[in-house]
C-alpha cells in the first residue's frame, strides 16, 4: 500500500489541520481541536452538528460554512468520533437556538452522539435527527436498521438551509424526520478499502467481480457477481432504490451520484445519464442533480446512486446558497434557467 503520510496514527490529525489552514475564511478549529465549526456564528441560529469517522471527506468537515453545518467532529479512520467532542461542539457552537445533531445510522455513531446530548440536558435544547437511506442495509442482518450513507449530505444541506432562513428546532426537527423517509442510496463497489492502520483491504474481489450494496466503511455488500456492463449496473440499483421507495405523494427528485473515492469522474457521469433515464422512464421527473466524489470510503472504487423526493419546501432548501469547502452555490435567480446559475 502506497500513501502520502507519514505514520497512520496521527495522518487524521495532520489531515484536519491542512483543511482547515485551507480553507481558514471559512471554518477554524474549535476549542481543544475537537472539531471544525464555522469560523462565523450566528447568534439565534439553531446549531447543525454532524460527524463521523475519517475516510468519508469531504463529508462531514467539507460541509461546514453557511448554509450546511455549524460543527463537524471527526473521529479516526471509520471510528465514530467520542462523546467529548461533540459536547464541545454543542458547548461552543449553541448560540440561544439549540442544537440539531445529523447522525448516520451506525451503532457507534448513534451510541456517542446520544451520550453526548444526554449529558448536557438541561444546559442545551438537542434534537437528533437519524439519517437511514441505505436500501442494501434493510435485507441485511442489522439489529439496527438501515445505514446512513450518501444521503446525509443531502439532510444536511436542506436542514442547514432552514436553519439558516431561522426554522425553530422543533420545526428542524420533524423536517428531518420527515426528509429521512424521502430518501433512498444504493452502493457498489469493484474493490475493497486499504485501511491505513492495516494496510490491508477490507473485502477482495476478483477481476470479473463487483461487490453489490456496500455501505461506505468497506463493509461487504449483500452479495458479490460478476461484473456488468454499466447499464446493467445502474438498472440493478435503480430498480431496487423504486421497489424500496413504494408509494409516494411527489414526482419530483433529486439525483445524486456519488463516488467512493477511487472512481474516475466521467464513470459517474455515465451511471448519471443512465439512471435518469431510468428514474424518468418511472415517472419520476429529475428537477435537480449533482455528481461528484462527496461522500468517499477512502480508496474503494465504487459508488453510490441516492434519489430523494422533494417538495417545494425542500426544493426551495436545497436550491438556497451555500458555502462550505466541498459545496457552494448562489440561489437562482427566478429569471434565470437552470443553466445559467451562478457559482461562488
Amino acid at each position: 500500500m502506497k500513501r502520502f503520510m507519514n505514520v497512520a496514527a496521527s495522518m487524521v490529525a495532520e489531515s484536519l489541520e491542512g483543511f482547515v489552514s485551507a480553507h481558514d475564511t471559512m471554518v477554524m478549529f474549535g476549542a481543544g481541536r475537537k472539531f471544525v465549526r464555522r469560523r462565523h456564528l450566528a447568534p439565534g441560529k439553531v446549531a447543525i452538528i454532524s460527524g463521523g469517522g475519517a475516510g468519508h471527506e469531504p463529508m462531514h468537515v467539507g460541509f461546514v460554512g453557511h448554509g450546511m453545518l455549524d460543527a463537524a467532529c471527526t473521529g479516526h479512520i471509520f471510528t465514530s468520533p467520542n462523546p467529548d467532542q461533540v459536547i464541545a461542539a454543542i458547548a461552543e457552537t449553541d448560540t440561544g437556538a439549540g442544537c440539531l445533531l445529523i447522525v448516520k445510522n451506525y451503532d457507534g455513531d448513534v451510541m456517542n452522539f446520544e451520550m453526548a446530548a444526554e449529558t448536557v440536558l438541561g444546559r442545551h435544547r438537542i434534537e437528533t435527527v437519524i439519517v437511514s437511506d441505505d436500501v442494501a442495509a434493510q435485507g441485511a442482518a442489522r439489529r439496527t436498521g438501515r445505514r446512513g450513507v450518501a444521503g446525509t449530505l443531502i439532510v444536511e444541506k436542506i436542514l442547514g438551509a432552514a436553519a439558516e432562513a431561522g426554522s425553530d428546532l422543533a420545526g428542524l426537527k420533524a423536517l428531518g424526520d420527515r426528509l429521512s423517509t424521502q430518501i433512498r442510496t444504493m452502493g457498489v463497489a469493484l474493490s475493497g478499502v486499504t485501511v491505513p492502520d492495516t494496510a490491508r483491504a477490507t473485502f477482495t474481489l476478483e477481476p470479473d467481480e463487483m461487490e453489490v450494496g456496500v455501505g461506505i466503511h468497506g463493509e461487504p455488500g449483500l452479495y458479490r457477481q460478476k461484473i456488468a456492463d454499466a447499464d446493467t449496473i445502474a438498472s440493478m440499483i435503480c430498480s431496487t432504490i423504486l421497489a424500496d421507495m413504494g408509494q409516494h405523494n411527489s414526482d419530483q427528485a433529486l439525483l445524486l451520484v456519488n463516488g467512493f473515492g477511487g472512481t474516475p469522474t466521467p464513470e459517474l457521469y455515465l451511471i448519471y445519464n443512465v439512471a435518469r433515464r431510468l428514474f424518468e422512464a418511472s415517472g419520476i421527473r429529475i428537477v435537480r442533480s449533482l455528481v461528484g466524489t462527496y461522500v468517499t470510503s477512502l480508496d474503494m472504487a465504487g459508488l453510490s446512486v441516492t434519489l430523494s423526493l422533494l417538495d417545494e419546501e425542500t426544493l426551495h432548501l436545497w436550491d438556497a446558497p451555500v458555502l462550505t469547502a466541498a459545496l457552494r452555490w448562489l440561489r437562482l435567480d427566478p429569471k434565470f434557467t437552470l443553466e445559467q446559475r451562478t457559482f461562488i
